[in-house]
C-alpha cells in the first residue's frame, strides 16, 4: 500500500475549508435568491466555528502533547495549522466582502443595515427607546481592575471592550458582553415596507456613554471568542450520564482557541483583551469588518417571500395512502424508499405512532443519535412504554453538540418504563435503525426501518437523506442481532444481508470494489458509483485507485471532504469526483457496483449506508451498510436518484488533480439540469402508487450519459 505518500491523499482539514468555501460560493452567486445568500452566508460563518472548535482545538491539543505528525504520512500539527490560518484568513476576507455585497443588494430591495451615524433623527430616537426597554435590562456592564476580575464568557461570546477614564483615577477597561437571549439586528420603526435595522454592537458603541455615565469613553472595539469544545471521555465511568454532565460543564470553559476582534481596535485595548484570554498571536483574528456573520441569518425571517427560495411541500407517499394510511400494511405489501426532503418525515413518525397504538405490536426497537428538541419520535415511544410494549431505546450519549438533550430524553425515556443503553464503550452507535416486532397469528412479524438520515424532522426538512422501510424476514432478523450486539456485546457470527461496522462493513466494501476489478480484468464492464458526505479514509482511498488501475469507471458524489486525488495518470485516471452544493444538503450515503454489467442496470449491487468513509466511521463506530433488493426500490436509487446526481449541472463542482474545485459548466449543447428541482416535481418510484401511475417520473435516459464518463462537463476556468 502506497498510502504513506502524502501526493496520494489531499490534506483533511484543507479539503474541508475548500468545501466551506463552496458554500460561500452559493451566498456569491446571483443566482441564488438574496436573502438565501445572506443564510448561505450565516451557514459558512457557523461551519467555520465549528471547524476551529473541534478540529483547530484537536490540532492544538495535539501541538500541546508534543505529537510531531498525523498517520499515513500527512503533514504535522504544526504545518496544518500554518495552512489553516492562511486559508482561513482568506475565507474571513471574501466572507466580509460578500458581506458588503449583499447589504447592498439588500439596500436595492428595501433591507438597509445601517450604522447609527446613518439613521435620522427620528429612527435614532426609536432606535434609544427600543434598546432602553428592550436590550438594557438584559446586560451587565463590567468595569475590570483588581476588585473586579476579567469575567468568564461562553463559547462564541461577543461583545465590546471599551477604554474608560475618570478624573482622579486610573483609567480602566470596561467590558460589555451580549447575552443569547438579545438579538444581533435591531429593527428600527418595524412595520413600513422599507425595514431598517441596526447592528448590536454599533448601538452598544453608540450607547457606551450612558452605560458608563461617570466615566470617558475613550475608545472601544468588538470582540468574539471561539473556545475548544472536545470532551474527553473516560469510558471507565461508573454513570455515563453524570459524567457527561460534568463534561459538557468543561466543556462550556473549554480554553480559548480563537480570539476575533475588529480591524479598528486600538492597540492598548486590543492588549487588555490578548491578555485577558490568554491567547497567542496565532489565535488572534483581526482582519474582519463585522464579526460573528452567523447571526446574519436573523435577517431571512424579516423579509419577503420574493427573496428566499419559492416555498415547496413535501410529498407524502402515494402508496400508503391506498391503504388508507396503514403504514405496516403497505411495508408488507411491498418494501418503501422514502427520498427526504422530497417525501415527507412525517411517514416515519406514523410508522412508530403506529406501532406504539397498534395492539398486536410486542416490541419496538430504536436507535437514537440526534432527535429535535420536541422529538414525536421520543413521544411515540414513551406512548408504546406506557401501553406496555417492550421498548428498548439504544440513545447515544457522544453525539457531538447533541449530548444535552440526548441525556434529558434518556431521562424522560426511562421514566416512562423504556430500556435505555448508551451503547458501546470507544464506539458512537450512529446506525439509524427502527425495528418494530408484531404478532401476526402464531408468528412475529418484523417491520424495519433503516435510515441515511438522523431522526430529526427539522433536519429531514433541508437534508436529503433516504429511509428503507421493509419486512424482509432475514433484514428483520439481521437488525435484531443488531441491537443484540450493541446491548449485549454478543457479536454477530452469522449476518445475511446487512454489513456492521465495526464488525465487517469495510471488508464488505473492499470485497465488492476486487470484483469490480475481476469484472475488469476480465474484460467485463466494471463500474462503481457511490455518494456520500465524505472520503478520506486512505486504506478504501487506495483500493479505489487500484480499481482505477485496474480499469474500473468510478464516479463519486462527495459533498465535503475529499481526500482521493482524481483524475491523476496512471494512479486515479477513471476516477472523477463531484460535489453537490444547492438548496437542500446532501446527507444521503449510497453505493452501486456494476457487477459485470454497464451502469445503471437491473443486475446492479445498491446499496444504502448510514457511514462516510472515514477512519471513524468505518473502525469506530455502529455503522449499517444495507443491500437494495426491491426492483422498484433498485430502480429507484439506481435509475433515478443517482444518476439525477450525477447529471446534475447546476448544483456542482469538479474536483481537479490539484484539489481545486471548478463550478461544472452548463454548456449550450446540453441543458440545464438541477437534480434539486428534479426530485422537487417528480414523485419518487416507490411511493408512486397506483394513483400516480401514469404520472411517472420525467425518465433520466441511460443515452444521455457520455459513454466513457458519467460526466465531462465544460469547466469554467
Amino acid at each position: 500500500m502506497k498510502s504513506d505518500n502524502p501526493s496520494r491523499l489531499f490534506d483533511r482539514e484543507l479539503s474541508w475549508l475548500f468545501f466551506n468555501t463552496r458554500v460561500l460560493e452559493e451566498a456569491e452567486n446571483s443566482d441564488v435568491p438574496l436573502l438565501e445568500r445572506v443564510r448561505f452566508l450565516s451557514i459558512s460563518a457557523s461551519n467555520l466555528d465549528e471547524f476551529f472548535m473541534v478540529r483547530v482545538a484537536g490540532l492544538r491539543e495535539q501541538v500541546r502533547a508534543g505529537i510531531r505528525g498525523e498517520d499515513y504520512g500527512l503533514l504535522s500539527p504544526e504545518k496544518q495549522l500554518e495552512k489553516i490560518n492562511r486559508r482561513v484568513g482568506k475565507i474571513v476576507a471574501r466572507q466580509n466582502k460578500c458581506w458588503r455585497n449583499l447589504q447592498q443588494a439588500l439596500t436595492a430591495s428595501n433591507i438597509n443595515v445601517l450604522q447609527v451615524s446613518e439613521l435620522s433623527k427620528t429612527q435614532a430616537v426609536d432606535l434609544k427607546y427600543s434598546f432602553d426597554t428592550t436590550i438594557l435590562p438584559l446586560l451587565t456592564p463590567l468595569a475590570v481592575d483588581p476588585a473586579h476580575p476579567f469575567p468568564f464568557l461562553s463559547n462564541l461570546g461577543f461583545g465590546i471592550g471599551l477604554r474608560l477614564e475618570k478624573r482622579g483615577r486610573d483609567p480602566l477597561f470596561g467590558l460589555i458582553t451580549v447575552p443569547l437571549n438579545v438579538p444581533r439586528v435591531i429593527e428600527i420603526e418595524p412595520g413600513g415596507k422599507i425595514r431598517n435595522f441596526v447592528l448590536v454592537e454599533d448601538a452598544l458603541r453608540t450607547f457606551a456613554p450612558s452605560i458608563y455615565p461617570d466615566f470617558d469613553v475613550m475608545e472601544s472595539g468588538v470582540f468574539r471568542i471561539t473556545r475548544d469544545s472536545g470532551i474527553a471521555i473516560d469510558e471507565r465511568a461508573e454513570d455515563l450520564v453524570q459524567h457527561f454532565e460534568s463534561l459538557l460543564r468543561k466543556r462550556r470553559r473549554g480554553r480559548v482557541i480563537r480570539l476575533e476582534i475588529d480591524r479598528k481596535m486600538k492597540p492598548a485595548l486590543r492588549e487588555f483583551l490578548v491578555s485577558s484570554f490568554d491567547c497567542d498571536d496565532d489565535m488572534i483574528e483581526e482582519g474582519a469588518d463585522v464579526l460573528g456573520l452567523r447571526d446574519m441569518s436573523q435577517l431571512v425571517e424579516m423579509g419577503t417571500a420574493d427573496l428566499i427560495f419559492p416555498p415547496f411541500k413535501a410529498r407524502f407517499p402515494e402508496r400508503i395512502r391506498e391503504f388508507e394510511g396503514d403504514c405496516l400494511a403497505a411495508i408488507a405489501a411491498k418494501d418503501i424508499l422514502v427520498h427526504h426532503p422530497y417525501e415527507e418525515f412525517e411517514v416515519v413518525i406514523q410508522f412508530l405512532q403506529q406501532a406504539a397504538r397498534d395492539p398486536d405490536v410486542v416490541a419496538i426497537k430504536q436507535t437514537l443519535y440526534r432527535t429535535s428538541d420536541d422529538s414525536p419520535i421520543v413521544k411515540a415511544l414513551i406512548d408504546a412504554a406506557e401501553s406496555g410494549k417492550n421498548v428498548t431505546a439504544l440513545v447515544e450519549l457522544k453525539a457531538r453538540f447533541d449530548e444535552a438533550s440526548n441525556m434529558r430524553w434518556a431521562r424522560d425515556l426511562e421514566r416512562a418504563g423504556v430500556q435505555v443503553v448508551y451503547g458501546f464503550v470507544g464506539y458512537k452507535t450512529h446506525a439509524k435503525v427502527s425495528l418494530v416486532i408484531r404478532r401476526e397469528g402464531e408468528n412475529l412479524k418484523t417491520y424495519t426501518h433503516l435510515g441515511t438520515g438522523n431522526y430529526h424532522a427539522l433536519n429531514a426538512k433541508i437534508y436529503t437523506d433516504l429511509a428503507l422501510f421493509t419486512a424482509d424476514k432475514v433484514i428483520g432478523e439481521d437488525v435484531g442481532k443488531l441491537f443484540n450486539f450493541v446491548t449485549s456485546y454478543n457479536e454477530p457470527k452469522d449476518l445475511e444481508k446487512l454489513s456492521l461496522a465495526p464488525l465487517n462493513l469495510r471488508e464488505s466494501l473492499l470485497d465488492h470494489i476486487d470484483r469490480e476489478i475481476l469484472h475488469a480484468r476480465a474484460g467485463r464492464p466494471a463500474r462503481i458509483w457511490a455518494k456520500m458526505n465524505a472520503l478520506v479514509d486512505p486504506v478504501m482511498i487506495e483500493k479505489l485507485y487500484t480499481a482505477s488501475q485496474a480499469g474500473v469507471k468510478i464516479d463519486l458524489v462527495v459533498r465535503g471532504i475529499c481526500c482521493l486525488r482524481p483524475n491523476v495518470k496512471g494512479m486515479s485516471e477513471n476516477i472523477r469526483v463531484k460535489s453537490i452544493i444547492g438548496r437542500f444538503l446532501e446527507h444521503s450515503r449510497i453505493i452501486c457496483f456494476g457487477n459485470g454489467a454497464p451502469l445503471p442496470s437491473d443486475q446492479a449491487l445498491v446499496f444504502i449506508s448510514s457511514a462516510d468513509w472515514m477512519p471513524r466511521n468505518l473502525n469506530r463506530r455502529v455503522e449499517t451498510l444495507v443491500p437494495v433488493e426491491s426492483p422498484t426500490v433498485h430502480n429507484q436509487v439506481l435509475d433515478q436518484i443517482m444518476m439525477a446526481n450525477l447529471l446534475d449541472n447546476t448544483n456542482s463542482w469538479e474536483l481537479q488533480s490539484t484539489g481545486r474545485y471548478v463550478r461544472v459548466k452548463v454548456g449550450n449543447d446540453k441543458p440545464r439540469f438541477s437534480a434539486h428541482e428534479y426530485f422537487m416535481e417528480n414523485p419518487s418510484l416507490s411511493g408512486r402508487g397506483a394513483a400516480l401511475a401514469d404520472s411517472a417520473p420525467a425518465h433520466l435516459e441511460d443515452s444521455e450519459l457520455p459513454s466513457s464518463q458519467i460526466f465531462q462537463p465544460k469547466l469554467v476556468s
